[in-house]
């Protein structure tokens, strides 16, 4: 079991998951890197707010904030955010990410990540249905009132039933 895992099942013994989400995030080393923090988290995950404060950290060579800056920011949100609505019945992966710059970011971003319960229960009856999705979701980097867009990120995440998913290894691994 990673060491993630570990503080998550202990975390949410001691706190609200919501609360435990936005902390875990904000102290984690990795997601600190990116320079991004975690502002809101609704208290049933399916929303999660961030934002990416322009600083001496993540300025790039033309005073901008510097696009990895963006990307990883971005990058384990939704997945982390299914792992925890769905629960230990299914695998959640990232599978691809496309970013597509719009126009430099000299002001601080922000991205909402947002499930609907209709979301969650679609995926789940199409996971009963086919054992495995990938399921697109598209992320806007925007300014605080979100009237200008700087930056559009198309997602993929690959959600299956843990029961097919490991079945599926196995057979992989047993036909080499």
């Amino acid at each position: 079991m990673s060491v993630y895992k570990t503080l998550t099942r202990i975390g949410t013994k001691l706190l609200k998951p919501s609360t435990f989400f936005k902390y875990a995030f904000n102290l984690s080393p990795m997601y600190r890197r990116s320079t991004g923090r975690v502002i809101e988290v609704s208290e049933s995950l399916l929303q999660v707010k961030i934002k990416i404060p322009i600083s001496y950290k993540n300025r790039n060579y033309v005073n901008s904030i510097f696009g990895g800056s963006m990307f990883s920011a971005t990058d384990p949100i939704a997945m982390i955010q299914l792992i925890y609505i769905l629960g230990e019945d299914y695998v959640v992966w990232d599978k691809s990410s496309e970013i597509r710059f719009r126009k430099p970011a000299k002001q601080d971003l922000y991205a909402q990540f947002e499930f609907t319960a209709k979301d969650i229960e679609n995926i789940k009856k199409r996971i009963d249905l086919e054992n495995e999705i990938n399921f697109p979701i598209t992320v806007l980097l925007t300014d605080e009132s979100k009237s200008q867009v700087f930056c559009k990120i198309n997602k993929v995440i690959y959600i299956a039933d843990k029961t097919h998913y490991k079945a599926k290894r196995k057979a992989k691994t047993e036909s080499q």
